[in-house]
């Protein structure tokens, strides 16, 4: 299946946690085509709703996070050089001699990432993974006045890497995680609306600053207040080499999405999702997490007196790198699999724990 237009929207957007707009703004114009009901809340997160048929049905989220890791200036000396730290979880050895995009005021600045020629780099340094604080950015500005004319402290930068298409239905791209987490989450509200809607209302959520604390998915969940949430993230794909399948199961490419199940995860939520699956004949593997998650649902599951949740992956390969990896069947099964879910619940449904 090719790489469709409002996905590669999604991709080529820049937002780095806390500065979302662009992802956004894309979202909520493929979430208008299906749902009259689109919001955005004071944290900049994204909402669509579609009704449901009964008064007192289930309310159901479906959330996946919109932000992507990035970098933000900190400093800019005399010589023109940009110094920066990072906005989310990175390794610099990713950094080491990439093109980046500034977003600033007057719009994308273009960048590379310098380092030390490994011609003059001691013996002992090169046996040294690099550190973010040894980086610099190139703009290539005469000098510090011509480059803060050109940027300001508090820009954010991402890597520039548009998508690319490969064989066998996959695409490399920055920001898979977890942009197709907020993609899965409209492909599954689209396909309920085009069922009629389910039991109760459906609301697609790309929540913005997961990335630094899971915040948005938190401040989402109070307002909100769904009845059941799934969050639907990235998850490792364990054919690549030095991952370890007996740490995280097996889900290679193909096997469709991922079913979580574990201490903070809602049993019954896991058993129905399951259910869906297997009445619908959609590939899917499980993984299993024990004190927390790491994503959204940490955040969720706590929020008021507790929310009912579930956690979905999907199979990624290099995951926080330019070069992230991603299957789209499993993309497009993950979607069919919780709308599926959402479609089965009915008023009736027994979601206690015991």
């Amino acid at each position: 299946m090719p790489l469709d237009d409002t996905l590669r929207s999604l991709l080529v957007a820049h937002g780095p946690s806390g500065y979302e707009t662009a992802p956004a703004a894309a979202w909520r114009e493929a979430a208008g085509r299906f749902s009259d009901d689109v919001s955005t809340d004071v944290m900049g997160s994204v909402l669509a709703r579609v009704p449901g048929k009964q008064p007192d049905g289930p309310t159901v989220a479906v959330v996946g996070h919109i932000d992507e890791i990035g970098l933000i200036v900190t400093h800019i000396d005399d010589k023109g050089y940009l110094y920066v730290i990072g906005v989310g979880g990175w390794d610099a050895q990713q950094l080491v001699g990439q093109r980046v995009a500034i977003t600033t005021r007057d719009g994308v600045v273009p960048g590379v990432v310098g380092r030390k020629p490994i011609h003059l780099l001691k013996e002992e340094e090169r046996k040294k993974a690099a550190e973010l604080k040894e980086l610099h950015i190139d703009v290539g500005a005469r000098d510090g006045d011509e480059a803060r004319a050109l940027v300001r402290i508090g820009d954010v930068a991402v890597i520039a890497a548009d998508p690319v298409e490969l064989p066998n239905d996959r695409v490399a791209a920055r920001a898979l995680d977890n942009r197709l987490g907020s993609y899965i989450a409209l492909e599954a509200a689209r396909l309920v609306a085009e069922a009629g809607g389910g039991a109760g209302d459906v609301v697609a959520v790309g929540v913005v600053q997961e990335e630094v604390g899971l915040n948005g998915a938190r401040a989402l969940a109070y307002s909100l207040r769904p009845d059941v949430a799934i969050v639907v993230d990235v998850t490792h794909e364990t054919d690549t080499p030095g991952v370890d399948a007996k740490q995280l199961g097996t889900h290679t490419f193909g096997s469709g999405p991922v079913i979580e199940r574990g201490t903070i995860l809602h049993p019954r939520v896991y058993e129905l999702l399951v259910e869906a699956a297997e009445a619908e004949s959609i590939p899917h593997t499980f993984m299993a997490s024990a004190a927390r998650t790491g994503t959204d649902a940490d955040a969720i599951h706590l929020t008021r007196g507790g929310i009912v949740t579930g956690g979905v992956g999907l199979p990624l390969r290099y995951m926080h790198s330019a070069v992230e990896i991603v299957q789209l069947d499993d993309v497009a099964n993950c979607a069919k699999l919780i709308a599926a879910f959402a479609l089965r619940l009915t008023a009736d449904t027994d979601l206690s724990r015991g």
